[in-house]
């Protein structure tokens, strides 16, 4: 079976981390996206602290400054920048900070055969066990030694082959994973013929021996 000529597939080094234009978030630290929610405080100024969503072109609209390009910044950046917006001209030493309400512009996709497939938010560490659970752990017929993660790195396709039972053994790390990174829990086709077997045949009397070809 032939390879995709965009995808190259990383077998022992690991995948390589995306780079920061990659992700326009490389979650280290996390970095605003479009349609984020954050809360802004003032100190000491209850009518400048409110919740505000990032739009569509990464910017804010805030009292006082105007509009504010906060896609690709920290929070601790954000409130920097609009420190010195505000600072002398409106507000004498004003004390921003920024917080993280909700993410919709940092998450991964976990599909494939785990119990709840679906999309899910990257906020601090993530790594591909955590992914799993996060999305319900493994399904019945899961292949846990087929578990890929897909990654675009400096625009190229990648994609790396993991087992899930060697990481559990500690027979290598469990590998970090980052927004925009799509994992697929494959499908043991072995497990799921046995139990369809099993089913159509209730009143087995004798024992029942598959012999399954590569």
């Amino acid at each position: 079976m032939g390879e995709s000529p965009e995808v190259t597939v990383v077998s022992s080094e690991g995948l390589p981390e995306p780079t920061r234009l990659d992700l326009l978030s490389s979650n280290r630290p996390y970095l605003i996206g479009p349609f984020d929610k954050l809360k802004i405080d003032v100190f000491g100024i209850e009518d400048l602290s409110k919740e505000v969503q990032i739009d569509a072109s990464g910017r804010l609209s805030f009292p006082l400054i105007g509009v504010v390009k906060a896609s690709g910044l920290t929070p601790g950046e954000l409130a920097d920048e609009l420190e010195g917006r505000l600072q002398g001209r409106y507000v004498r030493n004003p004390e921003v900070t920024v917080n993280l309400e909700e993410t919709v512009s940092q998450v991964i996709t976990v599909d494939g055969q785990v119990d709840k497939p679906g999309l899910y938010p990257v906020i601090g560490r993530m790594t591909l066990m955590r992914a799993v659970a996060t999305a319900g752990g493994a399904a019945e017929f899961a292949k846990l030694n087929d578990v890929v993660i897909f990654r675009t790195v400096n625009g190229q396709q990648l994609a790396g082959l993991y087992n899930l039972k060697a990481i559990r053994r500690g027979n290598y790390g469990d590998p970090e994973v980052f927004a925009n990174d799509v994992i697929v829990v494959g499908d043991s086709q072995a497990r799921r013929l046995f139990r369809d077997l099993i089913q159509a045949s209730p009143l087995l009397t004798t024992p029942l021996i598959i012999l399954f070809r590569n």
